[in-house]
């Protein structure tokens, strides 16, 4: 084997990798988790509102919005930054290795520009699970986490 054959071959299967996850809509992501989605929206109330929200989901019993399926978990805090930043555990106990990020940015207004972005090791889920994933979290966060907030 010619001494550069090894760190172009892998070069090269990450090449493959990263178009085939660009294909299915997908961006590579560094510490061997791959993001299988990410939607972008605003929330009306301003970043610590939110913030509160995604780190005491069951705080107000006035205002539930974290309504999980039968195949679903509550999520664990695994990192979180005021007012800027939440990392959750996985919610589907059949892939425990996701994880979802929020970022939370000013408006530049009174709310806030959240995204989340859905996190995974390799494998990827199969297109109708991952299908799935991403519409289950844009129903908790941009459909019931809105409508908590008046929108």
């Amino acid at each position: 084997m010619a001494a550069g054959a090894g760190p172009s071959r892998r070069a090269t299967r990450a090449d493959r990798l990263t178009s085939s996850l660009r294909t299915m809509g997908c961006s590579p992501l560094v510490l061997g988790m791959l993001e299988a989605g990410s939607r972008m929206r605003g929330q009306p109330p301003p970043p610590a509102v939110v913030f509160e929200a995604l780190t005491e989901p069951d705080r107000d019993p006035a205002r539930p919005w974290l309504r999980l399926l039968d195949d679903e978990q509550s999520p664990q805090i695994l990192h979180a930054e005021h007012p800027r930043l939440v990392v959750w555990s996985s919610l589907w106990p059949r892939r425990p290795d996701a994880q979802v990020r929020f970022d939370l940015l000013p408006d530049g207004s009174e709310g806030t520009q959240l995204r989340w972005t859905l996190l995974v090791a390799e494998p990827l889920p199969d297109p109708s699970l991952l299908g799935h994933l991403r519409k289950r979290l844009n129903e908790l966060i941009n459909a019931n986490l809105r409508y908590t907030f008046g929108q």
